[in-house]
C-alpha cells in the first residue's frame, strides 16, 4: 500500500498542477475580455460632436465643392459664418475644445465626405493650452494633418488661420507666436496653400490686444471679433 500511494502521489500533483494552470488561463482571458470591452465601451473625446456631422449630413445634404472650415471652438461659435461671406458656401465642422491631434484622429470623418473646393483650419491654441507641447511639438501636429489632407486632397487650396492672442491664455503667448512663424513659414513652401494673419486685425494703435473684441471669459470673440476676422479671410476665400 505504501508503493501505491507513493506511486500515484506524483501523477495527482501534476494533474492539480495542470488544473491550476487551466484556472489561471481561464482567468487570464476573462481579464482580456473586460479590458477590451471595458476600453471599447469608453466614448473616444469628441465622438458625440462628429456622430452629430454625420447626423446634419444625412438630413440636410452636403453642398457641392463647399469650403470646408475645421478647426476648434473658435470656428464653432462662428455658427452664422455665411452671412459673412456672400456668394460662398461653407461648411463649418469645428468642435469646441478640440486639437490638432483631435483633427488627426478623426481625419477620415472630417474630410472624406465634403470633397471640398477649399479647407480653412483654425486649430492649435487647445494643444498649447491644454497639451503643453513646445512650438516643434504643435508645429508637426500641424504638418501630419496637413499631410493627411494632401493624400486625400492634393490638389485642394489649404488656408490656415493663424492662432490668436486671447488674453485668458496670456501665458502662451510666447509660444503662439513660434508656432504661427512656423507654420507661416512652412506653408510658403507648399502649393495651393495660405497662413491668413488676424493677429495685427485684433490689435490696438500701440500694437495691443483689443480685449474689447473678446467675450467675458476672454478666449472666445464678440461678432465684431468675427467681422474683422472676415475682412482678412475673404481675399483668401475661393
Amino acid at each position: 500500500m505504501l508503493f501505491g500511494s507513493c506511486f500515484f502521489v506524483p501523477w495527482n500533483f501534476k494533474k492539480l498542477k495542470n488544473m491550476k494552470q487551466h484556472r489561471l488561463f481561464r482567468l487570464f482571458f476573462l481579464s482580456i475580455i473586460l479590458n477590451s470591452v471595458l476600453f471599447f465601451g469608453q466614448e473616444k473625446p469628441f465622438w458625440k460632436e462628429i456622430q452629430e456631422f454625420k447626423k446634419i449630413d444625412q438630413q440636410n445634404g452636403i453642398p457641392k465643392k463647399p469650403i470646408l472650415f475645421l478647426g476648434s471652438s473658435s470656428f464653432t461659435k462662428w455658427t452664422d459664418v455665411n452671412d459673412y461671406f456672400p456668394g460662398k458656401t461653407i461648411v463649418n465642422r469645428g468642435f469646441g475644445g478640440s486639437r490638432l491631434v483631435d483633427l488627426i484622429y478623426y481625419a477620415d470623418e472630417l474630410l472624406d465626405p465634403y470633397h471640398p473646393r477649399q479647407i480653412v483650419i483654425y486649430c492649435g491654441d487647445n494643444d498649447i493650452a491644454m497639451d503643453h507641447p513646445t512650438a516643434t511639438e504643435v508645429f508637426e501636429r500641424f504638418k501630419t494633418f496637413y499631410g493627411k489632407i494632401r493624400e486625400k486632397y492634393p490638389k485642394v487650396p489649404v488656408a490656415y488661420v493663424s492662432i490668436k492672442y486671447s488674453p485668458s491664455r496670456a501665458q502662451f503667448w510666447p509660444v503662439v507666436t513660434e508656432v504661427n512663424r512656423m507654420i507661416a513659414s512652412y506653408l510658403k513652401t507648399q502649393k495651393r496653400a495660405d497662413y491668413i494673419d488676424i493677429t495685427k486685425v485684433m490689435a490696438d494703435a500701440n500694437g495691443q490686444v483689443r480685449t474689447d473684441l473678446f467675450l467675458d471669459d476672454m478666449l472666445h470673440m464678440k461678432p465684431e471679433g468675427y467681422r474683422l476676422w472676415a475682412q482678412v479671410m475673404a481675399p483668401y476665400l475661393k
